[in-house]
């Protein structure tokens, strides 16, 4: 019966103002922010050592992982209110810590990027330096392992996911429940 606990447990808000309410967390929206602004960051860091005049993507690319460490941040707020509601020695939250950290060491690092690009001037046209080019491509494969973490605490352990009686309830015919 502890497990059932447990499960309905992480699958509820903290708080439903912070973090979303039931079955509608906020992180896994927020998430797109960094996702989205580092994956176009790592296209411009490409696309800078292929033309020939590099200076807008450079700059370009400097701001997008700006906008990314800024979502990260939103993003890790609410995410941690959704781990301190998973219960404490199971492998659901084991799983969230490393998720958790993999996500601040990323965050950490497009930050360095940035003061990095700051202190070299990027806006001065040229193309970003190979090293910031690996530490980009670096920081956005480990985003991806840690993503698949977040998957792995969402599909395979239902972290704020409604639990299956209300999922069934998508698959019943006839005229939805109440409750819907």
């Amino acid at each position: 019966m502890a497990v059932d606990d447990d499960l309905r447990q992480a699958k509820q808000p903290v708080s439903g103002a912070l973090a979303g309410p039931y079955g509608h967390p906020f992180h896994p929206i927020l998430v797109t922010v960094p996702i989205g602004a580092w994956v176009a960051g790592l296209v411009f860091d490409i696309a800078s050592r292929i033309v020939g005049r590099p200076g807008f993507l450079t700059h370009g690319s400097a701001w997008l992982i700006a906008i990314g460490v800024l979502g990260a941040l939103a993003a890790a707020c609410v995410g941690f209110l959704d781990l301190v509601a998973i219960p404490s020695g199971t492998p659901a939250f084991r799983t969230g810590l490393v998720h958790m950290t993999l996500n601040l060491a990323v965050t950490a690092a497009y930050a360095a990027g940035f003061a990095w690009r700051h202190a070299d001037g990027y806006g001065a046209g040229r193309a970003v330096t190979p090293g910031q080019l690996a530490l980009s491509a670096v920081s956005l494969a480990a985003l991806g392992f840690s993503g698949h973490l977040g998957g792995k605490l969402a599909y395979r352990y239902g972290v704020r996911v409604a639990d299956e009686g209300v999922q069934a309830e998508g698959y019943r015919t006839g005229p939805p429940s109440p409750s819907s």
